[in-house]
């Protein structure tokens, strides 16, 4: 399995930082990934997603210590600024007086996932993807979590039953070990929130004999050891028996899950023969259409994550050798989201952003790049559009095109996210034989990111002397 910093993108498709997505079951989504790009921001430089402007932001210690004097838990809000997913949370979720009276119960804290002290604590508490949402008391013990975007009438019942009725893991597993069905579910599922199959396997195996046949026909339990052991297979890279192990989670009725395990299904089955693969996937297409059509293309979906039912099953169309299928999904997704957009892609970063990755899909690339046009004209506070355009710019051999694009994201970005942009105009500057402007702009970078990212600046070195 692969550590979240070495498959953090922000041009990834999902927010997913592992393989294995806990409250979404636990197939191998780890990003779709476009190009592998570490961002790292500084959070006391970068502002965060959804947090009042009027605010100042606790950190998570500070949190703490107010949390042992308050008697009040501490929910940590883990984001990034590409994190589409969060964006949906942000818009759609944590708003209004539900969120309001979350607040009133706990400390919250915005976590830049990609800052130090979110990555610090991101590994000290497992976060396999974004957004994460945990709660912690006053001695920074979890109670609970919740991965992943959810819908308003998910997320509130599960964030309030965690903030009333928390409880350590440890607690849980005692109450599991007495016997509690709701306990060793519980536990079950805090072993996949951190991506811990084998651990949380071999936890239920050391349950007493008695409770063990107490709860293992318990629909919820066969689930969560099914889940486990898909977890525990992907750490292995065993493909025959992740095939067989997807197959059994997708038996079940496992709602907006059902694309991040077919995801899997579809990676482990790449390389069999085309007859064999596409008998193995066919019958995966029924329940995909039906999510679709009922979670997914309705005017109030299900499912928080659209974008990855429609990619998946776009992958499955184009196993399945259906590219007209293929091509007409993608265009209705792309329709659907442009209705409900409007002419105003600030009303719905999540949207907006879904746009993007659809056009990309679906080849329109003209369609595409006037829309990146608006998309940084939306957002002009954000480095990441001017960004991934000045970049692609470069890289299809427009270096002079893309120079003012990555100049405009160099001065929206901080940390390392300054440095990866730095490198690539430097690049774009050595290529138009700007050499003394190469070597200031990266002496600058250099100079205002401190001592932190040592490989980042290593890069950019190398790319000045390359």
């Amino acid at each position: 399995m692969e550590s979240h910093l070495a498959i953090q993108t922000m041009d990834a498709l999902c927010c997913t930082y592992l393989p294995h997505p806990p409250g979404h079951s636990l197939m191998k989504v780890a990003f779709r990934v476009a190009n592998s790009v570490l961002v790292v921001t500084l959070a006391v430089l970068l502002a965060p997603l959804h947090a009042s402007d009027s605010q100042s932001q606790p950190t998570i210690d500070s949190a703490l210590q107010a949390s042992s004097q308050q008697h009040r838990p501490v929910l940590l809000d883990f984001h990034a600024v590409w994190c589409y997913s969060c964006y949906y949370m942000a818009s759609h979720v944590l708003t209004g007086a539900d969120w309001s009276a979350v607040e009133r119960k706990a400390i919250v804290v915005d976590v830049d996932a990609d800052s130090p002290e979110g990555q610090a604590w991101m590994e000290k508490l497992k976060v396999s993807f974004l957004p994460s949402y945990i709660v912690l008391d006053e001695h920074g013990s979890e109670l609970g979590r919740i991965s992943a975007e959810q819908p308003r009438q998910k997320f509130y019942p599960q964030i309030n039953a965690i903030l009333a009725n928390g409880n350590t893991l440890d607690a849980l597993k005692a109450k599991a070990q007495a016997g509690s069905l709701d306990a060793v579910v519980a536990v079950l599922d805090a072993y996949q929130a951190r991506s811990e199959g084998q651990a949380g396997l071999a936890w239920f195996e050391s349950l007493p004999s008695a409770v063990k046949k107490k709860v293992v026909d318990d629909p919820r339990v066969a689930l969560g050891l099914e889940q486990l052991t898909l977890i525990q297979t992907e750490a292995g890279n065993n493909k025959s028996a992740i095939i067989a192990s997807a197959q059994k989670v997708l038996a079940h009725d496992i709602g907006c899950q059902r694309p991040y395990v077919l995801d899997s299904l579809l990676e482990a089955s790449d390389g069999l023969p085309e007859v064999q693969r596409k008998a193995l996937l066919t019958p995966q297409r029924k329940p995909m259409d039906a999510l679709l059509d009922t979670q997914v293309f309705v005017a109030t979906p299900t499912c928080a994550d659209q974008r990855s039912a429609v990619l998946t099953s776009a992958d499955l169309d184009t196993a399945l050798g259906d590219h007209v299928a293929e091509t007409a999904l993608l265009n209705r997704a792309i329709d659907l989201t442009k209705q409900r957009l409007g002419n105003n892609l600030a009303s719905d970063r999540n949207l907006a952003d879904n746009l993007r990755v659809y056009l990309a899909r679906a080849n329109r690339t003209a369609e595409l790049d006037d829309y990146q046009h608006k998309l940084i004209a939306a957002y002009p506070q954000d480095y990441v559009y001017a960004y991934r355009y000045g970049r692609s710019l470069l890289e299809a051999g427009k270096p002079a095109e893309a120079l003012p694009y990555l100049a405009q994201a160099y001065d929206k970005a901080f940390g390392e996210n300054r440095l990866r942009v730095a490198s690539f105009r430097v690049k774009a500057l050595k290529e138009l034989h700007r050499d003394d402007e190469a070597k200031k702009v990266a002496a600058e970078a250099l100079s205002a990111n401190g001592p932190w990212f040592p490989k980042q600046i290593a890069a950019l070195k190398a790319q000045v002397a390359a």
